[in-house]
């Protein structure tokens, strides 16, 4: 059992429930108490924690991610999305098990230090001869303890058929569909307190063909799976499905099954209102990646009017290429800062950019039943935010102070009541074995690259 006490406590529960003293008590995984002022007694052994300077939020869901690429960072910096592509498709041609392990661990273990209890990942590259790349991002999720959405990707449209990838990294439809329903039959676990779920996820409509989207679609509903994509990123996008399909892609997604309560679609930045109404109709999510977009000149996606249609949105860090710092607690600020550059200084407060960070992320995950919110039988992934230094002080309100103010330290971090996190330091993982492992495989892509 674990009773964290004397700090502020924002629940994120549907009353948005906050405690300016307050306590909460975990135990087998699970909370069992959260309230104000100290915790009852308990006659048992107890570890408790002195919350004073903090603020305990529910963990932070990470919607979208490309752990990959945190070998890749740095690159194509000025650069839209298609010429960043084009880039760096080259250097990812040469990923390897080693390298994927390296990269999922050390990205991990960095959103863990930033306040983030479980993460997606969107890995669709696979190169001939890579080795098993599912199995070292599993081995290597387990090693850091975060919760993990691993989404199997694929491309199968290369250059050659029209696409924007080259020949080279591209799959064949049917060996990538093989591959998917391997990994949901080696990984997915359907349990309430999954540490491991698994989804289907072509990468997008400009790589990959029609038949794999359809017929995706139709193998994650049969094995009872989320499915993930990218959608509606950038204009070039647009551009390309009105030119190769003849309409915007959010139609072009529902020709093909590709809407629906299952279904959470990152980015969603080119969106006009008949797209909007057809998220909202169908209730399918959006992963928001706010630097990301901001870094490849994307856009601002319409956070805003998602959310008065209902629609639940969650936040994405996107992958270490296009959004170098990785944390996704600094993303709530990113989001308000969006949202209100588009819709003025009402279009989203800090409690709002804090639930995307958190039940908008569980709802994307189809998990809004057991994470998202500091909820009594919800499963225990708690971080202790500290804002007692300079950086906070005098910002009265915790959770103004968490978003408005400079990235917060995390002095505690537990998923399913293990701590991850404690006294500031990661503790599944040392930090500079990781540094050196990622500094490896980026040496590794680099010298393939130049080859």
């Amino acid at each position: 059992m674990i009773i964290i006490e004397n700090c502020a406590v924002a629940t994120v529960d549907p009353a948005g429930t906050e405690y300016s003293d307050g306590h909460l008590v975990l135990d087998e995984g699970r909370i069992v108490a959260v309230g104000p002022g100290h915790a009852p007694r308990y006659h048992r052994s107890v570890r408790r924690i002195d919350g004073t300077g903090c603020l305990a939020t529910p963990g932070l869901v990470n919607t979208h991610h490309h752990l990959y690429q945190w070998a890749t960072r740095g690159m194509a910096q000025q650069a839209e999305l298609f010429g960043w592509l084009k880039a760096l498709y080259p250097v990812w041609a040469g990923l390897d098990a080693e390298v994927v392990a390296a990269t999922t661990a050390a990205g991990l273990g960095w959103l863990a230090l930033h306040g983030c209890t479980t993460s997606t990942d969107h890995h669709y590259v696979y190169p001939a001869g890579a080795g098993d790349l599912m199995a070292a991002q599993v081995e290597a999720a387990r090693e850091v303890g975060l919760r993990f959405h691993p989404c199997r990707g694929s491309m199968d449209l290369g250059v050659s058929s029209g696409g924007l990838p080259p020949d080279g990294i591209v799959e064949e439809t049917e060996a990538a569909l093989a591959a998917t329903e391997e990994a949901i039959d080696r990984y997915h676990d359907p349990a309430d307190d999954a540490m491991l779920r698994v989804a289907v996820a072509p990468c997008s409509p400009f790589s990959v063909t029609p038949k794999l989207m359809a017929e995706a679609a139709a193998l994650a509903r049969r094995r009872g799976v989320r499915l993930h994509t990218h959608l509606a990123e950038t204009a070039d996008e647009e551009e390309y499905c009105q030119q190769t399909h003849g309409c915007a892609p959010v139609e072009y997604a529902e020709r093909l099954g590709w809407l629906g309560p299952d279904v959470w679609l990152a980015h969603g930045v080119h969106l006009d209102d008949a797209g909007l109404d057809a998220l909202a109709r169908t209730g399918t999510s959006v992963a928001h990646c706010p630097s990301s977009n901001a870094r490849l000149g994307a856009g601002v996606a319409r956070i805003r009017e998602m959310l008065d249609r209902g629609m639940a949105v969650g936040l994405g860090v996107d992958g270490p290429a296009s959004q170098e710092a990785g944390q996704l607690g600094a993303e709530l600020r990113q989001a308000l800062y969006a949202a209100r550059l588009g819709g003025g200084a009402a279009a989203l407060t800090a409690r709002e950019a804090l639930a995307l960070g958190t039940i908008g992320g569980a709802r994307c995950l189809g998990r809004g039943g057991q994470l998202g919110s500091l909820e009594v039988d919800k499963l225990a992934d708690v971080v202790l935010w500290r804002l007692d230094g300079l950086g906070h002080v005098g910002i009265d309100d915790p959770v103004a102070a968490l978003v408005f103010g400079p990235p917060a330290a995390v002095d505690l971090l537990l998923v399913g009541g293990e701590p991850v996190v404690d006294n500031g330091e990661l503790r599944t993982a040392d930090e500079r074995e990781l540094t050196r492992r990622v500094r490896r495989a980026h040496r590794t892509l680099v010298r393939k690259a130049r080859r």
